[in-house]
């Protein structure tokens, strides 16, 4: 796969000015000729296009990676689960408009006790090599990411069920460890996989040749270029209206915009605020774009042999960093501030929290009290990630006194790296976290909690706010808990909170579809007039 390459830091500071003016110009065409650029500060975003004739006969996406797998039980990255959810079905799905669980392959639901749940498992479902999807394959789905020996990074997603079992094909029972109030919304992210098909061909065979029962399935793939969907003629549900789906690997941004000018791509995804400005003002594109519950976080690495085991240096870099300059010339306005590892959209976010502090002197003062010597610091990366961003940390940093030495690799090297139980992955790394679930649990829990696949950092005093939070249906106990968990978490300095993400699209002016605050890209949900 190909690495972008790094450039400098201040080339994109320096159009902190211009993008303002920029920003200022196309909010004057929104409201003179009804631009299709949302505002960064809006949720909007569906194109104004009619979608009423004709239909295309293919969509290209452009995505920023290759998939790391096919395998839905495996990464949980955007660029991966884009692409798999089409092919897969999932239990739930979210209410386009609520974000609210709703029917899908479950079509109703009941809770008799607190620690157990009945599902009622949709009949008539076929995957696509024509045998049945039954309450099963939902179990097996399940238990395979429960498997320790799975190694599944969305194991803490899933953690709180007990057990999973198949009571007839029809009937699905659930049993949690304790009553679990971020069950429903977990498993509107559970791809179902063909249990009899995996035992076959193992897992590396699913990943190789997937079989789902979603609305499309795979025609061709090329490795670390592209995949190719067909609308898959069996699905039980409404028929797509676009019948071919091709994703493109695209690491370079702005060729990802050049294929939406030429016309070559339909959809991009993972845009910067420059690229919007690039593609305002046409008449064959639209910028879509919707605030989101992912967070721009920094995780640091307290267990490893690095000088971020010293709380001085983390407390400096948390101080070090000019948030405020990020979110304006980096971001240009696509971003809100934070206090934490968490966004306002999410269930648990204290109500007063102050965003993060940028204080370059105390910054520099800690790092020479820390004892110690000149810190050099490792920050690995990936083309999934900004690198002027990536810069520009590493230029904050440099002037309180920490050298910070960049490490790029792809994207799957990169995941591979940082969830080494060794902890020898480097001092500090970028991340963009989304549970899909809009709940604190799907963040401080994976990200932070003692012995999980991405933490490098371990409080028994978090563990137990967290665990207790997940423990109990009381929405004042579980937001207490997640207030006393994040006020550790902060003054350890494990995690940073750089910023909210607005989700930046490019797209045809013939697509019809909405981002929403999960980052869904459910093609059967999309319309693309010829």
């Amino acid at each position: 796969m190909k690495v972008q390459a790094v450039r400098r830091p201040a080339s994109r500071r320096a159009l902190g000015r211009s993008l303002s003016v920029i920003a200022a110009a196309g909010a004057a065409l929104i409201a003179l000729a009804g631009c299709s650029l949302s505002s960064p500060s809006s949720d909007s975003g569906s194109s104004s296009s009619s979608s009423s004739g004709a239909s295309a006969s293919s969509i290209t996406i452009d995505l920023a990676n290759y998939p790391s797998t096919l395998d839905p039980g495996l990464q949980y990255d955007e660029s991966t689960y884009s692409v798999y959810r089409n092919i897969y079905d999932q239990l739930l799905r979210r209410d386009p408009k609520t974000q609210q669980p709703e029917a899908w392959i479950a079509t109703k639901w009941s809770n008799p006790t607190p620690t157990s749940w009945d599902f009622t498992i949709r009949s008539g479902v076929k995957f696509s090599d024509g045998s049945p999807l039954t309450a099963d394959d939902v179990a097996f789905s399940i238990n395979r990411m429960l498997d320790p020996k799975f190694n599944s990074p969305q194991y803490a997603n899933f953690s709180a069920i007990k057990t999973a079992t198949a009571t007839s094909p029809t009937e699905l029972t659930l049993t949690t460890a304790t009553a679990s109030p971020t069950l429903l919304t977990y498993l509107t992210t559970l791809s179902i996989v063909p249990k009899a098909y995996v035992q076959k061909v193992g897992d590396a065979g699913l990943n190789s040749k997937p079989i789902g029962s979603g609305p499309y399935e795979v025609e061709s793939a090329t490795s670390g270029s592209q995949i190719t969907l067909k609308r898959n003629p069996d699905f039980w549900g409404t028929a797509p209206s676009i019948p071919t789906v091709v994703f493109r690997a695209v690491p370079d941004a702005a060729s990802r915009v050049s294929d939406l000018q030429s016309g070559q791509a339909q959809l991009a995804a993972d845009l910067t605020a420059d690229q919007a400005s690039q593609l305002t003002g046409g008449s064959s594109v639209q910028v879509l774009s919707a605030p989101t519950e992912r967070v721009a976080y920094l995780a640091l690495n307290t267990l490893g042999d690095t000088p971020t085991k010293s709380a001085d240096i983390r407390k400096a870099i948390s101080l070090g960093i000019d948030y405020d300059s990020i979110i304006k010339n980096l971001e240009g306005g696509y971003a809100k501030p934070v206090g934490t590892v968490l966004t306002p959209l999410s269930f648990g976010y204290p109500d007063k929290l102050a965003s993060n502090k940028y204080d370059p002197a105390a910054a520099k003062k800690l790092v020479q009290e820390s004892g110690v010597s000149d810190p050099q610091v490792v920050f690995p990366s990936s083309p999934s990630y900004d690198p002027q961003l990536i810069q520009a940390i590493q230029s904050d940093l440099k002037k309180i006194g920490i050298t910070v030495t960049i490490q790029n690799s792809d994207q799957a090297t990169y995941l591979k790296k940082v969830q080494d139980p060794k902890h020898d992955w480097g001092s500090i790394r970028f991340g963009l976290w989304s549970c899909s679930c809009l709940d604190a649990d799907g963040v401080l829990y994976p990200l932070f909690h003692t012995g999980t696949i991405w933490a490098s950092y371990s409080n028994p005093d978090f563990d137990a706010a967290v665990e207790d939070a997940r423990n109990t249906l009381d929405k004042g106990r579980r937001a207490s808990d997640y207030a006393k968990a994040i006020g550790i978490l902060n003054d350890d300095v494990a995690g940073i909170g750089l910023y909210q993400v607005d989700a930046i699209y490019g797209a045809s002016s013939k697509l019809s579809w909405k981002p929403d605050a999960v980052q869904s890209m459910y093609v059967d949900q999309m319309k693309l007039s010829k």
